[in-house]
């Protein structure tokens, strides 16, 4: 089955689209957006996800929770992104892990409920109104550096993207297999 998105503007090594999003940065009054402009100067992993309350998303999202500190020690934040309003990211935030929630997550989710910014980072299909599961890697200038769109039933690796971000630090040329502390290739 052919899923439809539509010409995106995210392309790696250009400028990230900018975004400004609702989000449970405060998770009560639900009244401090998230803004490209807040993650200068810092590493940022925007991490598209179809839906609240569903079952590969929780797997995604606790797992780069489990790691925040992992990003955090490499000079990166996570936002997650969805086309849900912040208010059910707020009560999926508030529902415990065994009830199929992502309580105590570490990281803020975006509301993208006008879904620009998913058309904008070309992961949403338009027919169903939610976003595939796209990872965006943007650099502190702002600039995207790195980008994973997979389809619907497969969940992204924390590990990977903490390597990718490992790799990219380096400013050299890593690779394949490539893993923090080995020596990059000399041209």
């Amino acid at each position: 089955m052919a899923i439809e998105t539509i010409h995106e503007a995210a392309q790696v090594g250009r400028p990230a689209p900018d975004f400004d999003m609702a989000s449970t940065k405060n998770l009560e009054k639900l009244d401090e957006n998230v803004r490209l402009s807040d993650y200068k100067g810092k590493w940022l992993v925007l991490l598209f996800y179809p839906l609240d309350f569903t079952f590969v998303c929780p797997t995604e999202l606790t797992t780069f929770s489990d790691r925040y500190e992992d990003f955090a020690g490499v000079g990166a934040d996570v936002v997650g992104v969805s086309t849900d309003s912040a208010h059910s990211h707020r009560a999926w935030l508030k529902t415990p892990k065994e009830k199929g929630g992502v309580e105590g997550l570490r990281y803020p989710l975006a509301a993208d409920i006008t879904k620009e910014v998913s058309r904008n980072y070309g992961v949403l299909i338009e027919d169903k109104g939610i976003a595939l599961r796209g990872l965006f890697v943007i650099d502190p200038e702002g600039v995207l550096r790195y980008k994973v769109v997979h389809d619907l039933n497969v969940g992204r690796s924390a590990e990977e993207t903490l390597r990718v971000i490992q790799a990219l630090q380096t400013g050299g040329l890593c690779a394949a297999e490539w893993k923090p502390g080995q020596e990059t290739i000399k041209a």
